[in-house]
């Protein structure tokens, strides 16, 4: 068996919980607003992020013919500014690939200073779309878009450095710069050539280096390691090339009025406010994604507030362009950098800022000692990987390419703004083609005319649909498959005076939908329980429903075809990933055979979340009284110290059958496999009749009878027996396991978590619905009578509030409530 490892701890030597409420924020919550301690691992990760910065915000700087002091302009002001100010705290933010050549454009057309200016109003439009709320509208674009607009940004710096990685110098547009490669070619300089080469090499190896030593070496990352020893070339065999040049902080050029016509000032300022934000935005995204899927360290770091982003990237953007620096916008590779060295807050975003502001005061000398085709060749080099392989295969597999093609073909061609435009139309006029696209055929078979209609059913589609319809004949048996989730009022319309019709005439009509399954009539005026939206597929009418019931074989035959038609395509990709990366489930959820508990409705669960073991009564027996069934204390042992889950779940649930049957077991009967197994639940009912135990409350009420009691203490019980497995018992003596009780009532659909538990009592406290969602178990509830002395007790229950049980004599009195004054504070609200 592998061994789990303890969970990180913080400065108070507690475990820190990862498993409940650190997973169950709500999705893009506001960052916590409490102060987080310092951790080193923030001090390694700033130092990590700005040795690629620096080299990255050099290469930005020359691609758009800016000063190069601007780029660690806008490196430092995006980690400082945006870092302490933005939503996403793992994200750094400075001068982006993705804005080369729009900011290239502008300096062309209305020179540095006004760009500066320009920058500064697209910050403060960045902070106004923030106050209004807009920010998760930004996620409506088609990812098919933005992955072609970084493409094509990509093609376009790839080829605007290569003629400076030949030793030339790039033209103003793409095709000219296609046009003037292949005399580029024949006239480019070797020792540029060569700077070029060996850095483009050494970006690409660097990570792969054998042995021992190329594994620690492989640390430094590649682009600084790749511009370092370019340079180290350079400076040692005296190659002559053009170097860095930062020129004296004094010099340095600041904004002034924006010089140009109102309508082109406000065109480049959509342009930026439009790509910094959508490109900010859908990182800030991909790092909570991140985020999640990292394993080491165990620090919860909350989901990133987009429209606080939005507004951190504003207010970084302005003061960027006052202090004349380039436009800023998250950027991938530093926030992928970020995450993977273990930063756990924003003080490694806004450190790596305060590198970059040291570097620029006191390392002149050494940067001007870079060459420029180092730094260009560093930049073309991003440029290629903006075209990715696995965003082209992605959008090939939605049926999205030509949207990705249209968007990259016009960004080359025509600009960033306008291939964007052009993108949105080619994706709407997919959507319109793909909603219009309906196959509707006819077939005879056996004397039925079968009617199947694919696809979206519109108005655009009536003259086929009727054309279709009327070509039955009379009297004919015809059934009507409809293959759809939407039907306008003009295709129902046709559809059911045609059915009015055929019947009238002596025809049969059915009418079906995708599965198969049968879709009854809704006469008019009449109310009928059954609707598009009735859940599962068993549902029925009552009294109103005549059609036989399929048989279980059909029933099962038509939920496979749904499944593989509907359900199938969506979580193909998740379930190729679980495949390969094997199961990693964070709790084993012990729960009820019952069929009307599904695991996964109740914790909003999905593939790989939770190792679900079901049986009769969800029992737990206790070591060496398996008699040969070990399939519990086998599933336990296997996911405590296999899959190391980090919390265990027992469930019960209102009117279980097996506590029934405990209540009314007779021990003279003859054993059968079932009284044999519920035996196991013995202890449970033992403990429900003891003298010195009072009943379990749930969320402030006493049980409604016996079973719901029997129901409540049998949890309470298998978890005392949990404790008694030798797996358990040690992951729970390391801290790193966590033991939670459950119970749900099925009428009420109210889920209840166990939130104190001791000796002689147990409180299930009610989970609210306005609790974060998540895919597992919630976070236990908060006692709602915590702290009062109003709370029902054993004093009410014994004036007639509590009812008797027929399984044994009624509880002593207690006097106060356990939820009252005098509780235990470290019982409410955790686990067991």
């Amino acid at each position: 068996m592998t061994a789990c490892v303890p969970t990180r701890t913080n400065s108070s030597d507690r475990p820190v919980r990862t498993s409940d409420t650190t997973r169950f924020q709500r999705p893009h919550s506001p960052p916590d607003g409490r102060r987080r301690p310092f951790a080193g691992s923030d001090l390694s990760a700033s130092f990590v992020v700005f040795l690629i910065a620096v080299p990255l915000s050099l290469g930005i700087a020359l691609a758009t013919g800016a000063p190069l002091q601007a780029g660690l302009v806008a490196a430092a002001v995006g980690g400082i500014v945006a870092g302490r100010l933005g939503g996403s705290p793992l994200q750094v933010s400075g001068p982006a690939a993705g804005l080369t050549v729009v900011t290239a454009g502008l300096i062309q057309t209305y020179g540095w200073r006004t760009t500066c200016a320009i920058t500064v109003l697209a910050g403060f439009a960045q902070i106004g779309l923030s106050a209004v709320r807009v920010a998760r509208s930004a996620l409506a674009v088609s990812p098919a878009i933005v992955h072609g607009m970084l493409a094509g940004i990509g093609v376009t710096i790839a080829l605007a450095q290569l003629h400076i990685v030949l030793g030339g110098t790039p033209q103003s547009s793409v095709v000219d710069n296609v046009i003037e490669l292949p005399s580029q070619l024949a006239r480019s300089q070797w020792p540029a050539l060569s700077v070029s080469a060996l850095t483009v090499v050494l970006l690409l190896t660097w990570r792969h280096l054998p042995g021992t030593y190329g594994r620690l070496v492989s640390r430094v990352p590649a682009a600084l390691a790749a511009v370092a020893v370019a340079t180290a070339l350079a400076v040692t065999s005296g190659l002559d090339v053009p170097r860095v040049d930062l020129p004296s902080w004094s010099s340095h050029a600041l904004p002034a009025l924006p010089s140009g016509t109102v309508l082109g000032i406000a065109a480049a300022v959509l342009t930026i406010t439009l790509v910094t934000s959508v490109q900010s935005l859908l990182s800030a995204v991909a790092v909570d994604k991140l985020v999640a899927s990292r394993t080491e360290p165990k620090v919860h770091v909350p989901r990133s507030n987009l429209d606080r982003e939005l507004a951190g990237q504003g207010a970084a953007n302005v003061i960027s362009g006052a202090l004349g620096g380039l436009p800023v916008a998250g950027v991938a590779v530093r926030s992928v950098a970020n995450v993977s060295a273990g930063a756990v807050s924003r003080h490694s975003t806004m450190l790596h800022g305060l590198w970059v502001v040291l570097a620029a005061l006191f390392l002149v000398p050494v940067l001007d000692l870079i060459p420029l085709a180092a730094l260009a060749a560093l930049v073309m080099v991003v440029g290629i990987q903006m075209i990715s392989i696995t965003h082209i295969r992605s959008v090939t597999r939605h049926r999205e390419v030509v949207v990705y093609a249209a968007t990259l073909a016009g960004v080359v061609l025509a600009g960033i703004l306008e291939g964007v435009a052009l993108g949105i139309l080619v994706a709407a006029g997919l959507a319109m083609h793909r909603l219009t696209r309906t196959r509707i055929t006819r077939e005879e078979h056996e004397g039925i005319h079968h009617i199947k209609a694919r696809g979206q059913l519109t108005f655009l589609a009536v003259p086929r649909l009727s054309r279709t319809l009327h070509q039955i004949p009379q009297g004919a048996h015809a059934v009507v498959e409809l293959d759809g989730s939407f039907m306008d009022h003009a295709a129902y319309e046709t559809l059911q005076d045609w059915q009015i019709t055929h019947t009238a005439r002596g025809g049969q009509v059915e009418v079906t939908g995708r599965p198969g399954g049968h879709i009854p009539e809704h006469p008019s005026g009449s109310h009928s329980c059954c609707r598009t939206w009735t859940p599962w597929r068993n549902h029925r009418c009552g009294d109103q429903q005549t059609e036989p019931r399929p048989s279980t074989g059909q029933q099962l035959a038509s939920g496979l075809r749904s499944f593989q038609r509907h359900t199938a395509p969506l979580v193909r990709d998740e379930l190729a990933r679980l495949a390969r990366e094997g199961q990693h489930p964070s709790q084993l959820f012990l729960t009820c055979a019952d069929s009307r508990l599904v695991t996964s409705m109740i914790t909003a669960s999905g593939p790989g979340d939770l190792f679900t073991v079901r049986n009769v009564g969800n029992l737990v027996p206790l070591p060496g009284a398996e008699s040969g069934d070990d399939s519990v204390a086998a599933a336990i042992e296997y996911a405590v110290d296999v899959l190391c889950v980090q919390s265990i779940t027992v469930c019960g649930h209102s009117g279980c059958g097996a506590m029934q049957a405990l209540l009314g077991s007779d021990p003279e009967a003859p054993a059968t496999p079932l009284r044999r197994w519920l035996r196991h639940g013995r202890p449970s009912l033992d403990r429900m009749k003891s003298k010195h135990r009072t009943w379990a409350r749930i969320s402030g009420r006493l049980p409604a009878d016996a079973v719901e009691q029997l129901c409540l203490t049998n949890v309470v019980q298998q978890l005392d027996h949990l404790k008694e497995h030798e797996s358990v018992a040690r992951r729970l003596a390391e801290g790193t396991l966590e033991l939670h009780g459950m119970y749900f009532h099925v009428g009420e659909a109210q889920a209840y978590l166990l939130t104190s538990s001791d000796d002689s009592d147990a409180v299930f406290e009610q989970v609210p619905a306005t609790g974060g969602p998540g895919s597992g178990m919630p976070a236990p509830a908060a006692p709602q009578d915590a702290g009062r002395d109003d709370s029902p007790s054993e004093g009410h229950a014994e004036s007639g509030a509590r009812p008797k049980s027929p399984a044994g004599p009624p509880p002593r009195s207690r006097g106060k409530s356990r939820t009252g004054s005098d509780a235990d504070p470290h019982e409410a609200g955790h686990p067991v």
